[in-house]
């Protein structure tokens, strides 16, 4: 209980974090100089050309932020000048923001750096070794294969891998591959422990337990890291006592000893991904064996069956979990996990020694790398084979965490072996109800506003079908478009509207995320009087002359959509202020008290508002807030 209580309590700074100092001044922003040490090198932004480092204070950690990224590296004392300010925050719960990935590292504040001046280079002979090693095998494969044979040592979350092939190791369902685990344990331990076989059992022991470190030291202390090596060491004890191990009662108490240590863990991603696919393989995997190997015709070999029953029982029992964070399911992962099993192994050694030969030998590293570049460039391009195929995420959009709770009871009555015949049923009817809920709401006709900062996004849907108007066409604003589709469940928008003056920055993006868009290319405006933009069920038109009034039907809904001033005075220069009939009124602007009552005129059933909501305003208007979302639901 403890455990969950701290986990789910709001993180809150120390008491001299330098974000408070922001509350004091009752400033969005503070001119400020602080003194730390990088807790990493600087790291590029994906998508945004900036770069970032962790800044540890005497009090609290801040996030520096670069224009470029310049030579530091972790353990280097700084002195730094800059903006201090707030990161911004979520304003949906499908759209991740800086202020919760940082809240998750003990950081609450983002300085734009200015000017800074290195104080002190002290050692750092792990961070060194891990720079090292990682630098020698990018340098050798190149950016793409380089970075993945340094993840299978290092891990992704310490080396960059390139984005875009980041991204198809997760649609193929094989980002685990990339990630410090278990499985990359296993490989190094299944090494050392022949070696030692014949030593004496304290010898035996202190070999395995200087395996573990050093894979800690190199991996980092990340939760599915750590969880790994405690359960490791804990079934090794077990064996080495001669002892029975229970895999179950190790897991167990391993996640037990690692949530009294660090609650917030429970909430991380990663540890809750390691710790259900580790259950899978414990209770799961043999008996779907067993089941694969009735239903399987005879002419396959044996060996498919146990290779099949691993992957997919991870897959099952970690479904719920993809679909609450993500809301996509990489629908091709048990495949590729199967072709890619026979490469894992020997590329992972194969990494393992290359790191050790850029370090203890390195002329022989260029020879010594070439198999291993081809066995990574087969694994690479399978895993972009599996990506590149027709609905390689299929985004189911991220159910409510009732309807996620029901799934998993179903999935846990399905393949639990021990549960019988009547529980089976009732988690297939479970299954049913969560399946039949979920398209239910996917169906609805539903607006939903996301504002934050300048940016507004609107998106309609109906019965299945969405499109989308940004009020701004940068990246970010596209960015932020693709999240929101991936977890609404929308595989493309039937068509993007696009009110910012200026010509997209990313017309690809734009054009990866709708059938049709529709943008400015001169400033003039993408829809003009008489013209029209619609798909079935979803329609824009303009409603005024050299305005951005938008007229938008969703359904039977009806929305005038105001983004500013100039569209209002637009609009009711045309019609007066005796039409209505509107179901709903978006404004991206606060009007004065005068408009306020000339729009309430109108009669829409809900008006709302792009900003903080002002005291004094109608109770019947809503406000996003400075970030923040509104969202309406018609059955």
């Amino acid at each position: 209980m403890r455990v969950v209580l701290v986990a789910c309590m709001p993180l809150q700074p120390a008491g001299a974090d330098p974000v408070l100092l922001l509350a004091a001044a009752s400033s969005a922003e503070l001119p400020l100089e602080l003194t730390g040490t990088l807790l990493g090198d600087p790291r590029s932004s994906v998508g945004t050309g900036s770069c970032r480092a962790l800044l540890q204070l005497p009090v609290g950690r801040t996030e520096l932020r670069f224009g470029d990224c310049p030579p530091l590296q972790e353990g280097w004392r700084l002195r730094v000048r800059g903006r201090l300010r707030r990161p911004l925050a979520s304003p949906h719960p499908l759209l991740a923001a800086p202020a919760e990935r940082l809240a998750r590292q003990g950081a609450f504040s983002q300085l734009q750096v200015q000017d800074f001046n290195v104080l002190e280079r002290p050692a750092t002979p792990v961070a060194d070794l891990r720079r090292r090693m990682a630098q020698a095998l990018v340098r050798q494969a190149g950016p793409e294969r380089g970075g993945v044979l340094a993840a299978l040592v290092l891990g992704s979350a310490v080396v960059p891998v390139p984005a875009e092939l980041r991204e198809a190791f997760r649609a193929s369902g094989l980002s685990h591959a990339l990630a410090a685990s278990g499985f990359h344990l296993s490989v190094l331990l299944g090494v050392v422990l022949p070696l030692g076989a014949r030593l004496p059992q304290p010898a035996r022991l202190g070999l395995a337990a200087a395996a573990m470190g050093l894979f800690v030291l190199l991996a980092g202390p990340q939760p599915s890291v750590v969880r790994a090596v405690l359960m490791g060491a804990l079934a090794l004890a077990v064996l080495e006592s001669g002892h029975r191990s229970r895999p179950l009662g190790i897991l167990a108490a391993s996640a037990l000893v690692l949530l009294l240590a660090r609650p917030d863990w429970l909430l991380d991603v990663g540890f809750q991904l390691s710790v259900v696919a580790t259950a899978a393989l414990v209770l799961s995997a043999r008996p779907l064996e067993l089941g694969l190997r009735r239903w399987l015709p005879g002419w396959l070999p044996g060996w498919l069956a146990a290779a099949t029953a691993v992957p997919l029982a991870a897959s099952l029992y970690t479904l719920p979990l993809q679909l609450l964070h993500f809301g996509v399911v990489p629908l091709y992962a048990v495949p590729a996990n199967l072709v890619v099993a026979p490469l894992l192994t020997p590329l992972t050694l194969g990494a393992m020694a290359l790191a050790c030969l850029a370090v203890l030998l390195p002329p022989l590293l260029p020879l010594a790398t070439v198999p291993v570049d081809w066995l990574c460039r087969l694994l690479v391009l399978v895993v972009q084979a599996f990506a590149e195929l027709p609905m390689a995420q299929w985004q189911l959009g991220r159910p409510t965490p009732v309807l996620v709770l029901l799934l998993s009871l179903a999935l846990l009555a399905l393949v639990l072996p021990a549960l019988g015949r009547r529980w089976r049923l009732l988690g297939l009817g479970l299954l049913v109800v969560a399946v039949a809920v979920h398209l239910s709401l996917l169906g609805a006709d539903q607006l939903l506003l996301v504002h934050q900062g300048r940016l507004d996004l609107l998106v309609a849907r109906h019965r299945g079908r969405a499109a989308l108007v940004s009020s701004s066409a940068d990246g970010f604003s596209c960015s932020q478009a693709s999240q929101l589709a991936r977890g609404l469940g929308v595989q493309r928008f039937d068509w993007a509207l696009l009110l910012d003056p200026l010509a997209p920055e990313q017309p690809d993006c734009w054009r990866a995320q709708a059938g049709l868009v529709l943008a400015s290319a001169d400033g003039s405006l993408p829809l003009q009087p008489g013209q029209r933009l619609a798909s079935e069920g979803l329609s824009a038109a303009p409603v005024a002359i050299e305005s951005r009034a938008m007229e938008l039907q969703l359904g039977r809904w009806r929305w005038l959509l105001l983004p500013d001033r100039q569209a209002l005075w637009a609009w009711q220069e045309r019609y007066g202020p005796g039409r209505g009939g509107f179901d709903g009124l978006w404004l991206g602007f606060r009007p004065s008290q005068r408009e306020r009552t000339q729009l309430q005129r109108l009669g829409a059933k809900r008006i709302w508002l792009s900003g903080a909501f002002p005291s004094g305003w109608p109770e019947t208007w809503a406000a996003s807030g400075p970030s923040g979302s509104l969202q309406a639901v018609r059955g």
